[in-house]
């Protein structure tokens, strides 16, 4: 019987069944017993020759393929901090995209053994990917947080800082917030969801005198929420992401609103073009490219069997800025 029939029988990829007779390799305990277990039931036939998983020296990272779209800087900085460690070490970096459901690219580069380890740029609640790559026991590492623990992660802490820079502006004054999220499936956005309610609760303010929309923000749809955050008399606004907040503040000023004057700007992620916005945009401040690189440096120490951290949380900088002056 070859490796291929015997993957095939088992419902798993060759490369398990090979990891599970080679000893060699992460794999799950279950599925390598079940392997074992059906190895040993059928002694009488030949057992399959199998070959220890060759080092390819290549690092695959997966991005959200709706980034081409959107222009998100994060992801394109988070790459350029991947691909500087990345070099330094003498590996190469594979790229794939997919999204939530769509994890095809993983699958092959796991399955083709295109890659040594797999990094994935954006943490879901739900995430099928993470799934996929801790059954297969395969090294991966993540961008975000999550709950496995064999997966290494590197993040800022996205609840602590939404909690600070709204603690902050109540500290200014402002007393009626609203919150722009897109996707609350992200888990970057429940993060933030939970750090803004954490201030509002602490700093004694009424919860349902906060205004708060998810979802995506179209331009059109813009128009609508500025008009019911002005007729809800909201004072500051605080966006998830630097994309919501340039399409915001451009849309206000379009309408002939003056910030900070007739109302108040900030953002829970900064950006080279928040750098450069006019008028400059209050904003929690991170490197990107700081966090690919150490994601990037953890993934290859622990390839390479080295010591790595398993967890690593990046500093943050909240910015005050014009656009929160009062």
């Amino acid at each position: 019987m070859t490796l291929h029939e015997m993957a095939k029988e088992l419902g798993v990829s060759q490369s398990t069944v090979s990891r599970a007779l080679s000893g060699k390799g992460r794999i799950g305990e279950v599925t390598r017993q079940r392997i074992l277990t059906y190895v040993r039931e059928h002694e009488g036939e030949r057992i399959p020759e199998t070959e220890s998983r060759e080092e390819t020296r290549n690092l695959g990272v997966s991005f959200p393929d709706d980034i081409f779209v959107s222009g998100n800087q994060y992801f394109f900085e988070c790459l350029l901090g991947i691909y500087e460690a990345a070099a330094l070490l003498d590996y190469n970096v594979l790229i794939t995209t997919g999204t939530g459901q769509n994890i095809s690219g993983i699958r092959k580069f796991v399955e083709q053994r295109k890659v040594d380890g797999i990094i994935l740029t954006r943490s879901l609640e739900d995430d099928r990917a993470l799934r996929y790559l801790t059954e297969q026991n395969f090294p991966t590492g993540l961008t975000g947080l999550c709950d496995f623990d064999n997966v290494i992660q590197v993040d800022t802490d996205n609840e602590g800082a939404a909690e600070m820079l709204t603690t902050l502006l109540i500290g200014k004054g402002y007393r009626r917030f609203a919150l722009l999220l897109d996707d609350m499936s992200h888990h970057v956005n429940r993060s933030r969801y939970d750090g803004f309610y954490k201030a509002i609760m602490k700093n004694g303010l009424q919860k349902d005198h906060q205004e708060i929309y998810m979802g995506k923000f179209r331009k059109e749809l813009l128009n609508s929420i500025i008009d019911n955050i002005m007729s809800k008399k909201v004072e500051c606004v605080i966006c998830g992401d630097d994309i919501l907040t340039v399409g915001l503040i451009s849309q206000f000023l379009a309408e002939g609103y003056r910030i900070p004057r007739d109302i108040a700007i900030a953002s829970l992620y900064n950006s080279s073009t928040l750098n450069s916005f006019v008028p400059t945009v209050t904003a929690v401040d991170v490197s990107a490219r700081m966090v690919g690189n150490m994601i990037g440096k953890q993934m290859i120490q622990f390839l390479q069997k080295k010591e790595y951290q398993k967890k690593t949380m990046i500093d943050y900088e909240i910015l005050i800025r014009t656009s929160t002056s009062r």
